[in-house]
């Protein structure tokens, strides 16, 4: 499912307008605009919290992390840089948590944390269509790793994009894309062997 597509602003007014459109609420949400600030939700809650679950699976975690990138997001609204689309400035913050709320986990476990027991196998949150397989496939792979590969296949962002958003050199991105790949095909061959 095309998720930019199913957002009626997109589909109706085509980007020039939706950017238009976005930055004409940014301004007015900027101002204390409840409404522009709720658009502005609907409009790019659905990938925020879709990148958020598929880096640190768990579905619970995923809207938190979403929601609370949203609303730091908000507050930084007067430092927003309306040139640029809200979308990448808001999954730079999602992704950023994401992918830290996962090493806390990770470290957490290795310190032997009592609360934090083994985790379960993740399942496909059914919001984010994404089949069974492919998500335990990502669960394999470290938070940086899962987030190039979320940015740029599930989301998809360029790699040039990603670069952006993750505040990384390309060549970064380029490198953790490959390595990321090549570990899932070792996992889906060992799969189907």
């Amino acid at each position: 499912m095309d998720l930019v597509a199913a957002v009626p602003s997109y589909s109706q007014m085509g980007m020039a307008g939706f950017r238009r459109g976005e930055r004409a609420s940014i301004r007015r949400a900027r101002s204390g605009s409840v409404p522009d600030v709720e658009q502005l939700f609907r409009e790019h809650w659905p990938r925020a919290y879709r990148a958020a679950y598929l880096v640190v699976h768990d579905g619970a975690a995923a809207e938190d992390i979403a929601q609370e990138a949203f609303l730091a997001a908000v507050r930084s609204l007067e430092r927003f840089d309306t040139r640029r689309p809200f979308g990448p400035w808001l999954h730079r913050i999602v992704v950023n948590r994401a992918i830290d709320w996962t090493r806390a986990r990770s470290l957490r476990r290795e310190l032997g944390d009592e609360h934090v027991g083994e985790q379960p196998a993740p399942t496909v949150d059914r919001t984010a269509p994404v089949s069974d397989d492919v998500v335990r496939a990502l669960a394999t792979l470290s938070p940086e790793h899962r987030a190039v590969v979320v940015l740029r296949f599930l989301l998809e962002y360029t790699p040039g994009e990603i670069a952006g958003v993750l505040e990384l050199p390309r060549g970064t991105v380029n490198s953790r894309l490959r390595r990321a790949l090549d570990a899932l095909r070792e996992y889906f061959d060992e799969e189907h062997m």
